[in-house]
């Protein structure tokens, strides 16, 4: 270990002493700056979005927020780095660097939605973007100036992958912040299992983080011996996805606020910048207009939508493809809600985004580098993931089924 990388190590080990409890990892060790910026107004914020939005109407343990998340990200950083230190390959990581990379960790959902991904397909700024403009302005920007004694530019654009960066500790450290083992995925499977109850998503952090080592480009490679855990990891997500955030009723509810959004978007109750730094409850209250306030209503009070058609998403259909365009879908939504005789807020297409279950990644293997691909192993499951489901409003629901679709 190199002298830097000593001193590094032995700060990690020094002035992390404020815990704050996580049901999930135990103690998480804050410093004094970080302890700072956990408690101001602008990380609170996240207290006050719920990490897998309605999904808890399915699996009511599911109340987890943002903000704890953001704590587990932080904390397995912490371990990554600390690992990565005990290697002579470790490229030099000064304590500046440390704590630059601990508040990208801390801060990468700053500006994320609330209700999860009831947004994600509107034309609206990437949340990673919006966490970018937000490390820089205040009173974020002097608050990390002050607390961490480094320049705020540097975790914002680790967080924000647009903004151009030909630094290599930047790239260092978004390779290990937005990799195949980086500590978002590894936080948000296994704490979105613990907190559903379900254990699909658990990972053996201990095990995984033993089998990581320094790459000198991707940040993080992997020994041999870590291989399967990456396998289970992408078989983790693959289950989380089948069982928890595309759960048909999860989906429903999604759908429900988005054509909620949607509506109060049109109705001119919501600008695209007024969905800037809302959390859940201001959303729900200020995104109100025609139609809009009775589907958060719905949603509010689990009243929901009745999936009357499911099909198997074919990318090979032209029908099917022209529904990722969400106008088009709009119209086919008004069509159905034309034969159905009801106004369009009642009928909902639901079209789920294109997700990947492989990676490559490097593994380190007798002194050398060698690349790896790693799969789920979905062939070998019969029931296709990605589905496009309509759902309807309880009272045309029968009506809607006894109509041919596909």
């Amino acid at each position: 270990m190199t002298k830097v990388n000593s001193i590094t190590a032995a700060y990690l080990d020094t002035s992390f002493y404020h815990p704050v409890r996580d049901p999930v990892w135990g103690s998480i060790m804050l410093s004094d700056g970080f302890k700072s910026l956990v408690s101001s107004p602008v990380l609170q914020k996240m207290n006050r979005i719920r990490q897998l939005g309605p999904t808890y109407l399915v699996y009511p343990g599911a109340v987890h927020t943002r903000f704890i998340h953001s704590l587990g990200v932080y904390h397995i950083g912490y371990r990554m780095i600390r690992r990565l230190l005990t290697f002579d390959s470790c490229p030099t990581v000064t304590v500046q660097d440390v704590n630059t990379f601990l508040a990208a960790c801390l801060l990468h959902d700053l500006g994320h939605f609330p209700y999860t991904h009831s947004l994600k397909e509107l034309p609206l700024k990437k949340h990673e973007a919006l966490t970018g403009e937000y490390i820089l302005a205040e009173p974020l920007v002097s608050l990390i100036k002050d607390a961490l004694e480094i320049d705020p530019a540097i975790p914002a654009a680790i967080v924000d992958t647009t903004m151009e960066s030909t630094d290599a500790t930047v790239l260092f450290f978004r390779n290990i912040l937005s990799g195949v083992l980086d500590p978002d995925k590894l936080d948000y499977l296994t704490r979105d299992a613990f907190f559903c109850g379900v254990p699909y998503g658990t990972q053996d952090i201990e095990f995984v983080l033993s089998a990581i080592y320094p790459h000198p480009e991707r940040g993080i490679s992997i020994l041999p011996s870590g291989i399967p855990s990456v396998e289970n990891i992408l078989f983790s997500k693959y289950l989380m996805y089948k069982a928890v955030y595309w759960h048909k009723t999860v989906r429903c509810a999604t759908g429900m606020i988005k054509k909620a959004i949607i509506a109060s978007l049109e109705s001119g109750a919501l600008t695209p910048d007024d969905l800037y730094g809302l959390d859940d409850e201001s959303l729900i209250q200020e995104g109100r207009g025609e139609g809009a306030s009775r589907l958060f209503d719905m949603v509010h009070d689990r009243i929901l939508f009745k999936m009357t058609h499911e099909v198997v998403f074919d990318d090979t259909n032209p029908a099917h493809v022209a529904l990722l365009d969400l106008k088009k879908r709009g119209e086919e939504e008004a069509k159905l809600a034309e034969r159905l005789s009801c106004d369009s807020s009642s009928v909902i297409i639901d079209v789920p985004e294109n997700i990947t279950f492989e990676t490559t990644l490097p593994v380190y293997d007798n002194g050398t580098f060698r690349s790896f691909t790693g799969r789920a192993g979905l062939e070998t499951f019969s029931d296709p993931l990605r589905k496009i489901r309509i759902f309807a409003d309880p009272s045309v629901a029968e009506k809607a089924r006894r109509i041919q679709w596909n």
